[in-house]
């Protein structure tokens, strides 16, 4: 099997990026940036992927897609959601991360994560400072963000971190982020840096694709 044929069955297998599965429009718009942010910060949290984004899905389809929103909203409602997605356990600290960080964003940024590009004067690295400012966003916080906006900010582009790149040894293909951009369709850098770290968290999955004809 060739390394292009790898890509593919694994983007056909597990070619979902978080922010898709939490029903996240991806766009460079202060909006779906936000909400990226809340995503990033419910993930890093040690709880199960999937409650995680579940959490993130009810909470933009509850109506908190905004910074004012969120900022606006009162703790407990917050609460509720993450509870009803099951985010119990770190619920109410959660809840008070979101809070914070949505009045962070909107005294910061004016509401509009965009100007992180500036402020980082278009260096990943930078964006990774800048993102841990964040409560809630460590390294595993801003890796998560910088991985699944790569493709509506381009400038981040190739972003592998050492986990996307761990997956891409376990399935036998190349880990610098140069190589693996090279191998990515069009625009989907993120889409095959998802899959990647899917690799990573579901132990079959690496089996499954080297099974592919």
């Amino acid at each position: 099997m060739t390394e292009q044929d790898l890509v593919r069955a694994l983007l056909e297998q597990a070619g979902t990026t978080y922010a898709e599965e939490a029903d996240i429009a991806l766009a460079d718009k202060p909006a779906p940036l936000f909400q990226l942010l809340m995503l990033a910060e419910l993930l890093s949290t040690r709880i199960s992927a999937g409650i995680a984004v579940a959490a993130a899905r009810d909470l933009v389809g509850t109506g908190y897609r905004t910074p004012r929103r969120v900022a606006d909203a009162e703790w407990q409602e917050l609460v509720d959601v993450l509870d009803r997605a099951h985010y119990v356990r770190y619920d109410e600290s959660a809840a008070s991360r979101l809070g914070a960080n949505a009045a962070l964003v909107l005294d910061r940024y004016g509401g509009d994560l965009r100007k992180i590009s500036g402020e980082a004067d278009h260096d990943p690295h930078r964006a990774a400072q800048l993102l841990q400012q964040f409560q809630g966003i460590g390294p595993t916080g801003s890796a998560i963000f910088l991985r699944e906006v790569q493709d509506v900010w381009p400038w981040i582009r190739p972003y592998f971190d050492e986990r996307a790149r761990r997956g891409a040894t376990e399935v036998g293909l190349p880990d610098t982020p140069e190589a693996l951009a090279d191998l990515a369709p069009r625009n989907h850098t993120a889409t095959l840096a998802a899959a990647l770290v899917r690799v990573t968290l579901d132990k079959d999955l690496a089996a499954r694709i080297a099974a592919t004809d």
